[in-house]
């Protein structure tokens, strides 16, 4: 069966470190872009990361929202078939459910990352989500 599934959540003080994972199984990653997202009580969801690339990892593109610039860095690792969001500096404001979610990869999808812009979809398949939360 095809899945992803989130891992790495916790509970952290402010200016801690977390680092989420994001394992597919049942597909191969190397094709597929992933998103990070993240969910708030009574907010919309906001894209919070992306990677992606489309012929080789010499195409490899990343995008960080304006909240998590220098704090929050994306990477995968193809032989796990993972990709992890590795979380720094974390403030209450980043308190929310964190979803991954992969999207068949492009050229065009590329370039908007590189573009600076976030693929908001649609994606092929989502995760269930893992619990963050930052508090004192």
């Amino acid at each position: 069966q095809v899945q992803l599934v989130e891992s790495g959540g916790g509970f952290v003080q402010p200016g801690g470190s977390l680092r989420l994972s994001c394992a597919a199984s049942g597909f191969t990653l190397d094709y597929y872009a992933i998103g990070w997202f993240r969910q708030a009580p009574g907010k919309e969801r906001e894209g919070v990361s992306c990677i992606g690339s489309f012929l080789s990892s010499s195409d490899e593109a990343t995008y960080y929202a304006d909240s998590v610039k220098g704090r929050f860095t994306i990477s995968r690792d193809n032989a796990k078939n993972t990709v992890y969001l590795q979380m720094n500096s974390l403030k209450p404001e980043d308190t929310a459910v964190y979803y991954c979610a992969a999207a068949l990869s492009s050229f065009s999808l590329v370039a908007r990352l590189r573009a600076g812009e976030l693929f908001e979809g649609p994606y092929d398949y989502w995760g269930q989500g893992t619990q963050v939360t930052v508090s004192s």
